[in-house]
Parts: C-alpha cells; structure tokens; sequence
C-alpha cells in the first residue's frame, strides 16, 4: 500500500470536527507550497517573460482598469 493510499485511508477514519481542521491544516499547508514555488520561479526568472508581456500589452494600450 503507498503511503497516499495510508494517508487516504486515515483521513477516512476522521470524525467531521477532526476532518474540519484537517482540511484547514491541508488549505494553510498548500497555499504555502504554492507561494513558496511562485518565490522561487520569480527568483530564477521565470515569469520575466509573462511580465514583459504584460508591461507590453499595458504601453500598447491593450489593458483595461479592473
């Protein structure tokens, strides 16, 4: 059995207030991960090519106030 498939089995286990802050716990953790991956690609440059975009498309007119 992989460790997913463990982890999938104990979170089955988990009465609603346990399963509650789990998924919390789980949102924190991942939003995390997530921003600290955004950090490094911005850091080894990236997305440099999706901002010279975008600064393009604003000197061009081609953006719109939101």
């Amino acid at each position: 059995m992989t460790r997913v498939q463990l982890l999938e089995r104990e979170i089955k286990k988990l009465d609603r207030a346990n399963l509650a802050a789990f998924r919390n716990w789980f949102r924190k953790y991942d939003a995390e991960a997530w921003d600290r991956q955004v950090e490094r690609d911005v850091h080894a440059g990236r997305l440099d090519k999706f901002a010279a975009e975008a600064f393009a498309a604003r000197k061009a007119g081609k953006t719109r106030e939101i």
